[in-house]
């Protein structure tokens, strides 16, 4: 009996975190300024603790197709996000720079904050609440 208990407490827990799982809401991303098919293109979903700080939330990438290309991070929960995006030109995993600290590749965040200087969350951030959302992010 004590094993029977055990599988059905372990199918609901199945179940429950099956359910949990399909949660959320769908960002839509495409970026088609790109200037060449070289490389990849990465984006990152980041919270105000990850922006510019850590890899983020969730990140995907993508090769490059005529300029263009589209990503969707799946099954975000409610809150407020940014996205930051790269042209990964030598495919290293990362931007590089110049030695004046200028980026030598192409970049862009979700807001299209294009002012000089880094980018920032409060020029980037939008709020998840409960529609399927699209950004068009230019490099």
């Amino acid at each position: 009996m004590k094993v029977l208990g055990l599988l059905l407490g372990c199918l609901f827990t199945t179940i429950i975190a099956t359910a949990q799982e399909g949660e959320g809401i769908n960002i839509n991303v495409t970026i088609e300024n790109i200037t060449s098919n070289e490389g990849k293109v990465l984006v990152s979903l980041h919270s105000v603790d990850t922006f510019m700080k850590t890899p983020g939330i969730k990140s995907l990438e993508s090769s490059i197709e005529n300029g263009k290309v589209s990503f969707t991070f799946e099954n975000v929960p409610s809150g407020t996000y940014a996205i930051m995006a790269i042209h990964d030109a030598n495919e290293n995993g990362t931007i590089d720079f110049e030695a004046s600290g200028m980026p030598k590749e192409s970049y862009g965040v979700s807001g299209n904050d294009m002012s000089f200087g880094p980018p920032t969350f409060t020029g980037a951030k939008f709020e998840v609440t409960d529609a399927e959302l699209d950004f068009d992010i230019r490099f």
